[in-house]
């Protein structure tokens, strides 16, 4: 993983990753990136807070993802989200404000302009399991070609349009589409001045994996803005191929950790040659099957 301020003035992106996070369930990921806007504390308070309450809602479901329908792996990162949602709602993450010395901390205790988008992945034996929330944007590399697994939550999006002028509110035009002429992003953790225009539902996508499979992308913004998928797909194969050698290999994990990471730079690196004006987050996943 790679995350920069890039020209912004303030950090507010955040990365989580949780490998082996489900204590009950053997071979669960969890990967997550946060683009914060008004302020860095809710996209922080995610970072910390948002695997715990995914395996709690595992745990509840009773803890073996296998066991899982698609159905109920949507109910439950709906729970997560919503429950995330009301913990930066109610003022839960004060603590996490005050630590991370954000700018907002003096003026608002909580802070309801500020919010976070959510693109969240848990990586199983045999699944893949996205939930997005905002503009922030997972994709599978899969045979060298990119297979979104998230939908941005843009303002003017239709179906998003009709469900925001729906509930009373409007799509403004100033500088790009934006709720209420404020947003430029339809779906966020937080954000409760928005409410019920913005809202923290995520859609979730559950994919099956294959041998296909090489590696998956997860990323604010800052990145997508000016990268394309097909792009960030090409990129990303160039850094981690060839294959890793055998799992009983010595350091083959090492390697592999070194290519994503060298992935995650190279792509960074070209958001910021391109002129990405944000911050820039990028998680890059091996999928790749090891060799028996």
């Amino acid at each position: 993983m790679i995350s920069v301020c890039g020209r912004r003035r303030d950090m507010e992106d955040a990365i989580s990753i949780r490998p082996g996070f489900a204590e009950e369930s053997v071979g669960l990921h969890f990967f997550g990136v946060f683009d914060g806007h008004g302020c860095s504390h809710v996209a922080v308070s995610c970072k910390d807070r948002m695997h715990e309450l995914v395996a709690e809602e595992l745990r509840r479901g009773g803890g073996v993802s296998s066991c899982l329908t698609e159905p109920e792996w949507k109910a439950m990162m709906e729970r997560s989200f919503a429950r995330m949602d009301a913990d930066v709602s109610s003022g839960w993450s004060v603590g996490t404000l005050r630590s991370a010395n954000c700018r907002c901390e003096m003026q608002i205790p909580k802070c309801d302009h500020v919010g976070s988008t959510a693109v969240v992945t848990v990586v199983t034996p045999d699944r893949i399991v996205v939930s997005n929330c905002g503009d922030s944007r997972a994709v599978l590399c899969r045979k060298g070609v990119p297979v979104p697994l998230s939908a941005d939550h843009k303002p003017d999006r239709p179906d998003e349009l009709e469900r925001i002028e729906a509930a009373g509110g409007r799509v403004i035009y100033w500088d790009g589409a934006r709720v209420l002429g404020v947003l430029a992003m339809s779906r966020a953790i937080g954000d409760n001045y928005l409410k019920p225009y913005v809202i923290s539902e995520p859609e979730v996508t559950v994919t099956e994996r294959t041998e296909e499979d090489e590696c998956l992308i997860l990323a604010s913004d800052g990145l997508w803005d000016v990268v394309t998928n097909e792009m960030a797909c090409e990129v990303v194969r160039m850094a981690v191929s060839p294959p890793p050698a055998e799992a009983v290999a010595g350091g083959s994990a090492v390697e592999s950790d070194k290519a994503c990471n060298d992935a995650a730079l190279l792509l960074t690196k070209l958001a910021l040659a391109r002129q990405s004006a944000d911050n820039v987050s990028v998680v890059v996943v091996d999928l790749r099957r090891k060799s028996s």
